[in-house]
């Protein structure tokens, strides 16, 4: 099974984006992958402005990108485009940081006016960054999560029905990269 990181970059501590990224993560956790969550609001402020990578907690971040198998990165949308948080460490990446991984992008914001962003200014960034197969992303409105009653994340049958069908594609193409790495792995 595949190690996922869950990068969420919303600036705030009660997110309904860090909800759904979580959502997502349990439900790979339930299928046996290895999940971990990190929170880039939680990095220093002042090593992640100042793009201090040698940071301890800066560094650590990016080991924890590189060392994965595959991320969700999940943002909300402002003024069209995914948060400067998230732009802010997507940026002391190293430029294969995301090399043979697959990633699926979550974004979430109040309005539909904003749900082509993943594709016109966050999938761009990824696939830069060198990710092998960036997924269908997912755009979910605000008002269909619900992050505060300890309920079900997702509120709207429609929402929760796409993003299951979303997180299905990823864990799809998680297996066939595998299998194409062991094709490979057998042939070397």
């Amino acid at each position: 099974m595949a190690t996922v990181l869950v990068l969420t970059g919303s600036p705030s501590v009660v997110s309904r984006t860090a909800a759904l990224a979580r959502h997502v993560g349990d439900e790979l956790v339930r299928d046996g992958h290895t999940v971990s969550t990190l929170d880039v609001r939680s990095l220093p402020s002042a090593a992640l402005l100042a793009a201090d990578t040698a940071a301890p907690e800066i560094a650590a971040a990016v080991r924890a990108v590189i060392a994965a198998d595959a991320l969700v990165v999940a943002t909300p949308i402002y003024k069209a485009s995914y948060s400067g948080l998230l732009k802010t460490f997507l940026d002391l990446l190293p430029q294969s940081a995301l090399q043979g991984k697959v990633v699926l992008p979550l974004a979430t914001g109040g309005t539909v006016a904003h749900l082509l962003a993943i594709d016109y200014s966050l999938r761009p960034v990824l696939a830069s960054l060198g990710a092998r197969h960036v997924t269908a992303g997912r755009f979910v409105l605000d008002q269909h999560i619900d992050h505060t009653s300890g309920g079900p994340v997702l509120v709207d049958d429609a929402a929760r029905e796409c993003v299951a069908r979303t997180a299905a594609g990823f864990r799809e193409a998680l297996g066939v990269v595998a299998a194409e790495d062991r094709a490979l792995a057998a042939t070397a």
